[in-house]
């Protein structure tokens, strides 16, 4: 399946999560955000069905082995970030892979998961304190 095959899936499904789920639309925020967040959600969802994520921290992880040094490699000491980040509690991931994987700010991270600007920023640095000490294993 191509990038462009796999857009066109993920919008078709933003548009029928959006109609199904129009009834849900309460007013408290602005119409668009409601369908940023519901258009974030599904993308996510999406790519954790498809393993796109999974591809690419592989390949990363793939990539950083060839280039490190031998020594490195020696050391028989294998992190597993995709298994780490899995282990984290469902808010902490969300607030970690949509700040420092996706680059969003925690202003809109707050208005996608309806939660205030300082939750975000301390469930990423529990999410990232959380990793700290899974990786160290």
């Amino acid at each position: 399946m191509t990038s462009m095959d796999e857009a066109e899936e993920c919008t078709q499904e933003i548009f029928v999560r959006a109609w199904t789920r129009l009834g849900s639309f309460r007013g408290d925020a602005q119409f668009g955000t409601w369908l940023y967040r519901l258009a974030i959600n599904t993308i996510l969802s999406h790519r954790a069905k498809r393993g796109r994520y999974q591809e690419r921290v592989q390949n990363a992880e793939d990539e950083f082995l060839e280039q490190a040094p031998a020594k490195a490699a020696e050391r028989d000491h294998g992190m597993d970030l995709e298994k780490a980040i899995s282990t984290l509690p469902m808010r902490a991931r969300d607030v970690f892979v949509l700040h420092d994987v996706e680059g969003f700010r925690h202003e809109e991270i707050a208005g996608m998961l309806a939660i205030n600007v300082g939750t975000s920023k301390s469930q990423l640095h529990r999410a990232r304190m959380l990793l700290r000490v899974a990786l160290e294993r």
